[in-house]
């Protein structure tokens, strides 16, 4: 049985196919029927293979008779017989290339498969074999790195080019991923990327692997080492890694804004092709790390194509489409600023089918017929046909084919001309090879539908009667049904193009047996189906809401109702799962049953009855309870009224009364009435109308032919009861329409057409069975008879060969069994416009100024129109500049002036130009013929600013200004106008001067400014309209060679002097405490005192050299603080020099000429001048000072 489905749905598919004109001749069903060949697999245009297999190139074909196969190799004839490495598959074009005994790469060739037989012939795509290469990597010595904390590195992959190229990864020795971060991040290339590092980068196994997927192979690179370092860590280790270390940074690393490491520069640009994934990525170093954000400066990025990698620092988008082009933005921020980066991407397109590949044709012998290639792409693609493999313009002729670019016509086609076609569509990116074959049959009609099948649906639903047939011609489809007295046309039948027979709302009487005639000119042929309409299953008695005290049993009744062919099954869930396997838990056919309840039994149950045609299903919710409740007042929705009962019924009214439920402690405040139509919309309710809560009767306004179920609902302050039991089935009787339908419009879709549309009338409308709609029309101002049609199943009618654009007046009444609609209002029309006929005369243009224009032109004749007047478009282009250095060019430009105007205005036009332009007219249907080309010339206007202003030959009071004439001249040059003023330190302008300069002038240099000082220049050109806007440009002359060469003298600065004072001053009082020592014998009482002194601030003078006794050089011989060691290691002195000239006040003391103290207080000493001769110079500071002073001391 399930066999003999799949074998209907099968015929069903295959026969819409023949309807869409896309026919393939059932080869399988139909024997005898002959078939150009067809390509069913072939392998992928870009074949990559494994060298370590066979290579196998797929290339299947069907056809009748079966076809052969040939193969070419690099575009000439491939000897498979000739190869010994090489076998076709039997009844086969599939190459299998064993490699055992070659090499892969003798076979990396583009292959193309032929399939043929004698009624055509079939080509594959060019497919190019390329075996996959995993290459090693070259060994190379990676030196460890050394980098300061805080700074950017990036750790180069560079894996091996391989086909298709590897998957990159990083890992450490262990083989465990390196983590990664918003800090630390992988590029699109591989590398590894750090925006800051840290401490704990530092490690010895940054290890990049590469995968190459087709090998299945994994391949790494040499361990990387990184060590990271602060500054002072950096200093210490310095010798160590001096040799054999990158060191990346030297400078601390303070936190800095972002800027990016990936891609570098302000923009970058990027193409990708329509369909395929788009990645952009940007990568920024900086300290705090920095966030990555993106946005696109044109629109929205696309919400369900868009993903983000590497933490926000790669945007994807995949399936591209036209609309990504644009302009994309990436922000890096942290705390201290932001960067960004403009990414301009370009969307190309490879060919692509606009509405599918071209489809097979069958035709019967002087039937037409097309093949259409309809393809776009970007750029776009060209569009080339071959028949049977050979170029079209190299194969015989044909009277009966016509090639128009992407589309071939067929035109009474004979018996001998099937053949296949083959439609090329290419650019720059690619292409597109499709096989389309053209197959000329005569075949009486076959029925594939099979015999006698039987058809079941549920009452009131919609029953569909298949007739799958095959004929060429293709046959006409005629349903019958019983004593085939008449043909099933009209309500309630609704015939499809696939020969379908439907049934809307199938009723116990549509059972029956059912006749299919398929007819053709060849011949007729029958085919019988069954219908069986049967009743529904329905739930009649639902299980209620059930609260039952733990321990006790509780029943879920669940009773239906069926139709007697069908035995359904019932199935109980709870919770919308399966029910929990207890034996407490008892199924019968009507009712479940859970005995010694316990709390986990609480939830919603539900009862579903199953057919083979339908189910129904209800449920209701258990609550597990303890001890009996104390009384309480409990709020609860109501129950469902009950009782229905209809009297007083009328035509179209009826009388329905209920009995209220249990309100449960709230009053009913409303009821609400619903009715189902089970004849036009089963199982759907639908609200009628309500009613007080005090009321227990409604009285019902109906329409006619409507089989009427109602229902009550009661509603009170908690909410709505469940529905009321429905009522008995009450059918108003069939009556004509009570109106028409609305929406009525004629237009045209053809200049020789019109067409009348309409809303058209639903169901419950109706009004009777028979629906169908009178269509009236003719042409308005005419004393003409009304013409009618009568329309069904439709909602729309075509009027053919009208006159083009006339007014109509239109009428559609509905009518049905039973009578016509009321009298119909009148709409009103137009048949089909046409391209007008005329265009505007008397053009003229009037200028207003050198860069706008009035053109004015007399309207179009209504008549030439052809019509609706849309508007009047101006065509009009820049011929050429009339200064005769502007080259030629032309560039059209289109104005539209909407509705009947009779001049217009052009804008932006350029002065002192050639325009050339004319005017036409436009309607729905497009635009009429051009007036004749007029011209006129743009006065002249004020010119453009120079196009550069360049600062030459800069002295101290003179320099040179050059430029280049303006790019729009805009009229004849008559001079330039230079002006320029000085801008001090705080950027202040100074007095302006101006100067006139002829038009031949291109450079002028200015004499007697002030040296070093900036100057702002202005430069502008003047036709006989005034002067254009200026170009600007700032320079400083050069600064006198007297004051460069002057240096600050520190000998002069106050500082210095207050300075030397305070020294020398010092010096003389320790002079003197040592010269009244020295007289004194240095013994005195207070001594042993001062030796034993613990104050830490008091520094005691020695005896013997009147020297502080800390800072004694004979006891420790250690260099002076703040001073340098001579060479040889000592500081000589003489001891019986002990005259003022040893303490600097001879003539050795001296400054230095940048004003440092060099005088060292060592009188004659030799050994002093060598040692302080070995001290370099310092910069003139107090510091310095104080260093010489220590180095006395």
């Amino acid at each position: 049985m399930m066999e003999r489905r799949r074998m209907d749905a099968a015929l069903l598919v295959l026969f819409l196919v023949h309807l869409a004109t896309a026919l393939e001749v059932p080869l399988d069903l139909l024997e005898g029927l002959p078939q150009p060949p067809t390509i069913t697999h072939q392998s992928p245009k870009d074949y990559i293979i494994d060298p370590r297999e066979n290579i196998i190139i797929q290339c299947e074909a069907k056809g009748k008779p079966h076809p052969s196969f040939s193969w070419t190799r690099n575009g000439t004839h491939f000897d498979i017989d000739q190869d010994p490495n090489v076998t076709m598959k039997p009844h086969s074009g599939t190459l299998v290339v064993d490699i055992s005994r070659t090499k892969a790469e003798q076979y990396e060739c583009v292959y193309q498969c032929t399939a043929r037989n004698k009624h055509g012939t079939a080509v594959s795509n060019n497919i190019v074999v390329r075996q996959s290469r995993s290459p090693l990597w070259s060994k190379e010595k990676i030196k460890p790195i050394v980098v300061q904390e805080g700074v950017s590195l990036v750790l180069p992959c560079r894996p091996p080019a391989g086909l298709p190229p590897p998957i990159i990864f990083w890992m450490d020795n262990n083989f465990q991923r390196l983590p990664q971060s918003r800090r630390v991040s992988q590029s699109l290339n591989g590398d590894l990327y750090f925006s800051n590092v840290l401490r704990e980068d530092s490690r010895n196994d940054y290890i990049c692997y590469a995968r190459f997927p087709y090998t299945q192979t994994i391949q790494q690179k040499q361990p990387i080492t990184v060590k990271v370092l602060n500054l002072d860590a950096i200093n210490d280790t310095m010798a160590a890694f001096y040799n054999d270390t990158d060191l990346f940074s030297e400078d601390p690393a303070d936190e800095r804004k972002p800027t990016f490491l990936i891609p570098s520069g302000p923009s970058s640009s990027k193409m990708v092709l329509r369909g395929q994934v788009l990645e952009m990525e940007c990568i920024a170093e900086g300290l705090p790390t920095p966030e990555i954000s993106w946005t696109k400066n044109s629109g929205d990025l696309p919400v369900n194509r868009t993903s983000y990698l590497h933490y926000q620092k790669t945007l994807r988008i995949v399936n591209v489409s036209e609309s990504d082009a644009g302009d994309y933005r990436c922000t890096a921020r942290n705390e201290l600023g932001s960067v960004y980066h403009t990414i301009h991407i370009m969307v190309k397109a490879a060919p692509f089918w606009i509405s599918g590949a071209p489809r097979n044709l069958v035709l019967a012998p002087g039937e037409d017929g097309v093949l259409t290639c309809r393809a776009s792409g970007t750029p776009k693609p060209s569009v080339t046909w071959a028949m049977n493999g050979i170029p079209i313009e190299n194969s015989p002729k044909d009277l009966s084919r016509k090639v128009e670019d992407d589309t071939i016509i067929f035109s009474v086609v004979q018996t001998g001309s099937s053949a296949v076609y083959q439609c090329n569509v290419s650019n720059d990116y690619g292409y597109l090879l499709s096989n389309a074959f053209v197959n000329v049959l005569s075949e009486t009609p076959r029925v594939l539908t099979q015999a006698n099948k039987v058809y079941q649906v549920i009452k009131n639903h919609r029953a569909l009667l298949d007739c799958a047939s095959f004929g060429s011609p293709i046959p006409k489809i005629t349903w019958f049904k019983d004593s085939r007295s008449s043909t099933l046309d009209g309500d309630p039948y609704i015939h499809h193009d696939n020969g379908t027979l439907e049934i809307h709302v199938a009723q116990a009487h549509h059972s029956g047996k059912y006749t299919c005639v398929a007819g053709n000119t060849l011949g007729i042929y029958e085919n019988h189906v069954y219908l069986e309409v049967k009743d529904p299953t329905r739930i009649l008695k639902q299980p209620n809401y059930k609260q039952v005290q733990r321990g006790r049993s509780v029943v879920f009744e669940c009773k239906v109702t069926y139709d007697p062919s069908l035995q359904p099954t019932v199935t109980w869930l709870k919770d919308d799962g399966e029910l929990p396997d207890d034996e407490r838990l008892i199924v019968d056919f009507d009712s479940l049953t859970i005995t010694d309840v316990t709390e986990n039994d609480a939830g919603v149950y539900t009862c579903i009855m199953n057919t083979t045609l339908d189910h129904d299903s209800a449920r209701a919710e258990l609550t597990v309870v303890g001890a009996t409740p104390t009384p309480a007042v409990v709020y609860e929705r109501p129950d469902p009224p009950t009782d229905l009962e209809l009297t007083d019924k009328k035509k179209r009214s009826v009388q329905l009364t209920w009995t209220p439920g249990d309100e449960h402690n709230s009053p009913i405040q409303k009821f609400l009435i619903q009715y189902e139509d089970s004849l036009h919309h089963r199982g759907h309710w639908h609200n009628l109308t309500e009613v007080p809560g005090t009321k227990t009767t409604a009285h019902l306004k109906l329409s006619p032919y409507v089989h009427y179920i109602f229902r009550v609902l009661a509603v009170n302050s908690v909410g709505f009861s469940r529905p009321s039991f429905p009522s008995r089935m009450f059918k108003t009787e069939p009556a004509a329409p009570d109106e028409n339908p609305t929406g009525v419009h004629g237009f045209g879709t053809e200049h020789d057409n019109l067409v009348i549309s309409w809303k058209p009338l639903t169901g419950l409308q109706s009004n009777g069975p028979g629906l169908h709609y009178k269509v009236m029309w003719r042409q308005k101002l005419m004393e003409s008879d009304w013409t009618k049609v009568t329309v069904a199943n439709n909602s729309k009618f075509v009027v053919s060969g009208t006159p083009t654009f006339v007014p109509y007046e239109l009428k559609v009444q509905a009518v049905n069994d039973h009578g016509a609609g009321p009298e119909p209002a009148i709409a009103h029309g137009y048949s089909g416009e046409d391209l007008p006929v005329a265009a505007p005369e008397n053009v003229q243009a009037v200028l207003l100024n050198s860069t706008l224009s009035e053109v004015h032109w007399d309207p179009v004749p209504s008549k030439s129109i052809r019509g609706h007047l849309k508007g009047y478009k101006v065509y009009y282009w820049r011929e050429r500049s009339l200064h005769k250095h502007n080259p030629h060019h032309v560039e059209k430009q289109i104005l539209t002036f909407s509705g009947n105007h009779t001049h217009g205005i052009l804008p932006g036009l350029h002065p002192f130009s050639l325009y050339s332009f004319n005017v036409r007219v436009y309607n729905g249907k497009g635009d009429g013929p051009p007036s004749p080309t007029q011209q006129f010339e743009t006065p002249e206007g004020v010119p453009g600013p120079p196009t550069s202003l360049v600062v030459t030959n800069t002295n101290m009071d003179t320099l040179t200004l050059e430029w280049n004439p303006p790019h729009d001249h805009n009229g004849h040059i008559t001079g330039y106008t230079l002006k320029y003023q000085p801008v001090n330190n705080s950027n202040e302008l100074g007095p302006v001067e101006e100067l006139a300069l002829p038009a031949n002038a291109t450079s002028f240099t200015l004499l007697n400014l002030k040296y070093s000082t900036r100057y702002k220049f202005y430069l502008n050109a003047k036709t006989v309209r005034g002067a254009g806007l200026a170009i600007s440009q700032e320079a400083v002359t050069i600064m006198d060679e007297a004051v460069t060469s002057r240096q600050v003298d520190i000998a002069t600065q106050g500082w210095f002097i207050g300075l030397m004072c305070a020294i020398a001053l010092l010096i003389l009082i320790l002079l003197i405490i040592c010269f009244i020592q020295r007289n004194k014998g240095g013994k005195y009482p207070v001594k042993e005192k001062e030796d034993a002194h613990t104050d830490p601030e008091f520094q005691p003078m020695k005896d013997d050299d009147c020297t502080f006794g800390e800072y004694s050089d004979n006891e420790d011989h250690k260099p002076l603080k703040g001073s340098r060691t001579p060479s040889n290691g000592t500081v000589k002195r003489d001891d019986s020099d002990d005259s003022l000239v040893d303490y600097g006040e001879g003539g050795d003391g001296q400054f230095n000429e940048d004003g440092s103290f060099i005088g060292q207080y060592s009188g004659k000493s030799v050994s002093r001048e060598t040692a302080e001769g070995h001290e370099s110079s310092e910069a003139p500071s107090p510091i310095n000072a104080m260093n010489s002073l220590n180095s006395f001391v």
